[in-house]
């Protein structure tokens, strides 16, 4: 029999770390590989379902469908691919449940930031994937200047509290 402790250890655990900036990095926009993002939210209260359009600079596309469960630092997230037509049936479902941004993917030594550059509002937020959740973050020197302050498990700075 297995509890939920093993349960939850065998999910997929997205740690991350956010950041509120007073704008975009010189550096996002010189060294960044900019992606326009559209997310929305189905509604529901038990989780979080997302589905996801991501636009290169090359014009394609990919779509995604992510269900997310827990907040904070730590979360389960499940994410697969989605065909074209099958998110087109589902994205009306998002309406008034949603953000558009471009994300700059900014390569930093051996970290990976991602600064996203929301369009349909004045904000920019960094983010950071990390291995475990009491691992040190050290910001860049390039970033640093742009930090407001660590916004990690605000609500008011979560993607799905940001829709509309």
């Amino acid at each position: 029999m297995t509890g939920p402790d093993s349960d939850s250890e065998a999910a997929p655990r997205e740690i991350e770390r956010k950041y509120l900036l007073r704008g975009l990095p010189d550096e996002a926009r010189a060294r960044g590989v900019p992606k326009e993002i559209e997310q929305g939210w189905i509604p529901g209260t038990t989780l979080q379902e997302r589905l996801r359009r991501v636009r290169a600079a090359d014009g394609s596309e990919r779509r995604f469908r992510t269900v997310k469960l827990g907040r904070g630092v730590s979360r389960i997230e499940v994410e697969e691919e989605t065909p074209a037509d099958l998110f087109e049936r589902m994205w009306p479902l998002t309406e008034g449940r949603r953000v558009h941004k471009r994300r700059w993917v900014v390569e930093s030594g051996e970290r990976r930031w991602e600064i996203d550059e929301f369009l349909d509002r004045s904000l920019v937020l960094a983010e950071i994937e990390l291995e475990r959740e009491d691992e040190p973050v050290v910001l860049p020197e390039w970033l640093a200047p742009w930090v407001v302050r660590e916004v990690t498990g605000e609500d008011a700075y979560v993607n799905v509290n940001l829709a509309r």
